[in-house]
């Protein structure tokens, strides 16, 4: 499973497995990773703060386990640090979720940029760019942005 992931994600020709449903949900987990870790090493510095929140992130939104967490997140980190793009990802979200769910992805990514308490400007670019590209309006993800700036207690 998640060595056909990374192969999708990191490049190479995927193996025809007959792919199913379940691979599909794998797929946009592993691109929603990626984008959270994206988020979190914008700043220069992914911390234990940023990694806590992805952890959470995904297990809530995805029903996973600590070892399947941890997995997916070594997964994501390796595809962020081997691909110089953000469409392999995006495009994967933006075919893969319904536009709820997208602005629940964005919600996500503005977690991550607050985890630290602050938003720096390189993560709230990013942000905006993957809104853009997954086809979220500004207005939802400005809303998507002060929900988690509120759960991080910021002013702003």
């Amino acid at each position: 499973m998640i060595n056909r992931i990374k192969t999708l994600i990191l490049g190479g020709a995927a193996a025809d497995d007959g792919a199913g449903s379940g691979e599909e949900a794998d797929d946009l987990q592993v691109a929603a990773v990626a984008l959270l870790v994206e988020a979190a090493v914008m700043d220069g510095d992914f911390g234990d703060a940023e990694r806590q929140i992805i952890a959470a992130l995904i297990a809530d939104r995805f029903g996973l386990g600590d070892d399947a967490v941890q997995e997916l997140i070594a997964t994501g980190e390796e595809a962020v640090a081997r691909s110089h793009q953000l469409y392999a990802f995006t495009s994967v979200i933006k075919q893969g979720f319904e536009v709820e769910d997208r602005v629940v992805m964005i919600e996500m990514l503005w977690d991550v940029a607050c985890a630290d308490g602050e938003i720096h400007d390189y993560e709230a670019n990013l942000v905006r760019r993957v809104a853009g590209l997954i086809h979220v309006p500004d207005r939802a993800s400005g809303e998507a942005r002060k929900r988690a700036m509120q759960r991080q207690n910021m002013d702003r």
